[in-house]
């Protein structure tokens, strides 16, 4: 366990903001770790306070322990300094009716439903929605020589892929790509881009009541544990936006890796192979899921030589807890097959085995696609020149342009 300072050396709170966490995220939490141990005060928007766990043993603790380490925000003691207008409160919300903020008995019951509407997903389908709508957006861009693969491609597939599963018609998906992304942007479109992904959601599940098919809504209705369509809508609305964004700057960051890092030619010349290496790496280095709000104390305890009181938020640092020098003695070796980071989380609130499965399955085809489609392709800029989403969230790159040689379409409606 990594101590804590000494009183007397502790530098006191740092903001939990600017260029540098965005642009050397790894730099910064070495240096956290450094100054202040495991566990670091920080200062939010407004200067608020909270706790950034990036000890790997630390936060396997938190997320071990839902009573003392609670996911019900109603405990947080800051509630009284939050404004309405408060631009962190997207992320670190009042208590709401989804599978996010639910404790106890009752959020098993709804991880239950969630985790048997996925697994009942064919793995074959869902592999050819994949490739489909893959090769719909490569159909639009193969024949220009350049394109941005985020903007064009990795930012638009996932959630065309999940629409689907959900019981979407595609003549629906355009509309809901252009929503779900205006609403993680969290600029002058995103209440819109929220407004028409809850009103499509709210009519999908009006409608599945009516006409029960195939998918995943109508398993979830199928549930015996009384959940209300309200509840059912908001864990679909969490489902899209924690498979779609992820899942994107999944395939942007590696991609990234595999344009920029020799160790992952091959992968550019038929190595398939070393696909999955470069996602696992990216898992470890460059996971697209940085931090999460949070887990808020019961009552009051220790954690890393730190003194938490009731009702102090903790945030989950987890690309700092996969780079814990504590675990990861030689940080420049691959880390192969190793699966245990933190990028899906950990204990009860962590993402369900089946949406891990399904985000790998689409974030692994939308690579291969294109890597079969463009196979001499490059990055059209300097590596230094790329630059992040300025989010301490989420670690997904602002545009990743690339140039190939022109291919002709392969045909089919473009995406």
């Amino acid at each position: 366990m990594s101590p804590a300072p000494h009183p007397d050396s502790d530098p006191g709170p740092v903001r939990f903001s600017g260029p540098l966490l965005q642009d050397d995220p790894a730099r910064v939490y070495r240096e956290l770790r450094r100054a202040h141990g495991s566990v670091v005060p920080v200062l939010l928007d407004g200067d608020v306070p909270a706790w950034l766990v990036l000890g790997y043993r630390e936060l396997h603790q938190i997320t071990g322990d839902p009573v003392l380490f609670s996911r019900d925000s109603d405990l947080w003691s800051q509630w009284v300094n939050i404004p309405d207008d408060w631009p962190l409160l997207p992320m670190i919300g009042r208590k709401q009716p989804s599978i996010l903020y639910t404790v106890g008995e009752r959020h098993r019951q709804r991880a239950g439903m969630m985790v048997a509407a996925l697994e009942a997903v064919d793995p074959f389908e869902l592999r050819r929605h994949a490739e489909k709508f893959a090769d719909e957006l490569i159909d639009g861009i193969c024949s220009e020589g350049r394109a941005d693969i985020v903007a064009e491609y990795a930012m638009l597939l996932p959630v065309r892929v999940l629409t689907r599963l959900y019981g979407f018609t595609d003549d629906q998906g355009p509309a809901l790509v252009t929503a779900l992304n205006d609403m993680i942007d969290g600029r002058e479109r995103a209440i819109a881009g929220q407004t028409h992904l809850f009103t499509s959601m709210t009519e999908l599940v009006a409608l599945r009541r009516e006409q029960p098919a195939d998918d995943v809504v109508t398993r979830m209705l199928a549930d015996t544990s009384g959940f209300t369509d309200e509840e059912i809508v908001q864990d679909l609305m969490v489902m899209m936006a924690a498979g779609h964004q992820p899942t994107a700057d999944w395939i942007g960051n590696s991609l990234h890796l595999m344009l920029t890092d020799t160790r992952f030619a091959a992968s550019l010349f038929g190595g398939r192979n070393s696909i999955a290496e470069a996602m696992n790496e990216v898992l470890w280095e460059d996971t697209p899921t940085q931090n999460v709000a949070g887990r808020w104390a019961s009552r009051d305890t220790q954690l890393g030589g730190r003194r938490i009181r009731a009702g102090d938020l903790l945030l989950l640092g987890l690309q700092g807890a996969n780079a814990d020098p504590q675990v990861r003695t030689d940080g420049s070796a691959l880390t192969g097959g190793n699966g245990a980071h933190f990028s899906f989380g950990h204990g009860e609130h962590r993402c369900p085995f089946p949406a891990q499965e399904i985000a790998e399955v689409i974030a692994r085809t939308g690579i291969e696609v294109v890597l079969d489609r463009l196979p001499d392709i490059d990055l059209a800029v300097p590596a230094a020149s790329l630059s992040r989403r300025p989010s301490p969230w989420l670690r997904g790159l602002s545009e990743l342009p690339v140039t190939f040689t022109p291919t002709p379409a392969l045909g089919g409606t473009p995406a």
